[in-house]
């Protein structure tokens, strides 16, 4: 008598649909279309997230809709990852990635996500039936991926709500760290874009500038590429953060994409510094950060595409959110030369566009405003890191058994 054959993903699944294998056109609103960069360990990463029309989104889910509980796996770049669609998004398939609807009295969405991520799981997955790491996956080997000890429905659910737990407070984190980044923005456009600042009532304004304020160049208001020392005596390695490190929409970096270096690249930033994007796309698409990461004296290094600010006249909180204002990144955006696809900011537009210069108090008062808010931004990055790293190690354990389920 020979073994009964393992369970396998597409018996655990009610269908396993890939996508259309073509460039959905895109819209500026509209659905999110998911591509693999935007599959996450766990969740969908929907900041700057391709969207499509109404009419593209009925013809990209022509083959099934994504709905609450369905998983989508990236099957390149990087193969393997799978995110769960959670209440409320509305999403399509864009190109690799691969639509899974779990049977629900086979197996939890939840667990199954996880289980997916899991060490040996994502290693068969990987390893197909050459036996060789891929980077990409094809439908035949998702199909009969082997569920090994795929333990009953009543533990994968324990399972999968622990470990849906972390996700839930890490999402709850990020859309904090939203609102306090708006905030901040808005009480900066508040301020200093429309001038109601507190006693703006009763200021007089010359020029359209108040009396007091000064109107000076951006490159005069802010150290642009200031020269940092690193000291390889104090510090062996040296943090090197990558272009995809940085947010599109956000201050914080993405540190799992952080690397470690013995030799620094040429661009070096301290903590209080705003790393700027100055290469197409990544300008236009957003990519601008605050540098809140670091320890205390450290130096860190970065990607030679970054323009590197640091606080002189305007203090380091009124830079970052400068940075962000879109009539300080169209003047970055029109200076760009270069070849189609790889042009470059110059430097000198920095010493076009003017900036006003609050009088001290109102700078220190501002200051004391926004300090906290990109405080606490950086207290629920940390919490975030925290548990991530919390939940990256229990999933291991707690799939092959070695960690007990609390009833």
């Amino acid at each position: 008598m020979t073994d009964a054959l393992p369970i396998t993903l597409d018996d655990v699944c009610e269908f396993i649909v890939d996508c259309l294998h073509k460039t959905a056109p895109l819209s500026e609103e509209g659905y999110p279309s998911i591509r693999t960069p935007n599959v996450g360990k766990g969740r969908l990463k929907l900041e700057g997230v391709n969207r499509v029309s109404e009419a593209t989104y009925r013809e990209w889910t022509k083959r099934a809709i994504p709905q609450t509980n369905d998983l989508i796996l990236a099957r390149e770049a990087p193969a393997g990852n799978v995110a769960i669609v959670k209440d409320g998004q509305v999403v399509c398939l864009g190109q690799r990635t691969v639509h899974l609807r779990p049977d629900p009295e086979k197996t939890d969405p939840d667990f199954l996500c996880y289980f997916l991520l899991a060490p040996r799981q994502r290693g068969n997955l990987l390893a197909g039936e050459t036996g060789a790491t891929a980077g990409h996956v094809n439908m035949r080997d998702i199909r009969r991926l082997p569920l090994i000890d795929l333990p009953p429905i009543q533990l994968q659910r324990k399972i999968g709500q622990l470990l849906s737990a972390y996700d839930d407070l890490i999402e709850n984190n990020r859309r904090r760290i939203a609102v306090l980044e708006q905030a901040a923005r808005l009480l900066y456009r508040e301020w200093f874009v429309h001038f109601r600042f507190p006693g703006f009532e009763t200021a007089k304004f010359i020029d359209g500038l108040p009396e007091g304020w000064e109107r000076i160049p951006f490159s005069d208001a802010a150290f642009v590429n200031k020269k940092t020392v690193w000291d390889k005596n104090k510090n062996r390695d040296i943090r090197m953060v990558p272009m995809g490190a940085l947010s599109e929409s956000g201050m914080t970096c993405d540190s799992s994409q952080f690397e470690k270096r013995e030799k620094p690249t040429g661009v070096k930033f301290v903590n209080g510094d705003t790393l700027f994007a100055r290469i197409t796309p990544c300008l236009e698409n957003g990519k601008t950060a605050y540098v809140d990461f670091l320890g205390e004296d450290e130096v860190a290094c970065g990607s030679t595409e970054f323009i590197v600010f640091r606080e002189h006249k305007l203090s380091r909180f009124m830079i970052y959110l400068l940075a962000r204002e879109d009539g300080f990144r169209q003047n970055a955006v029109t200076s760009m030369v270069g070849s189609s696809g790889r042009q470059r900011v110059q430097n000198s537009c920095f010493d076009k566009f003017m900036v006003s210069i609050p009088p001290k108090e109102i700078a220190t008062e501002f200051d004391q405003k926004a300090g906290p808010m990109f405080n606490q931004v950086s207290a629920l990055l940390s919490s975030n890191q925290r548990l991530a790293k919390a939940r990256d190690l229990l999933l291991p354990r707690l799939m092959d058994g070695r960690l007990p389920i609390p009833e």
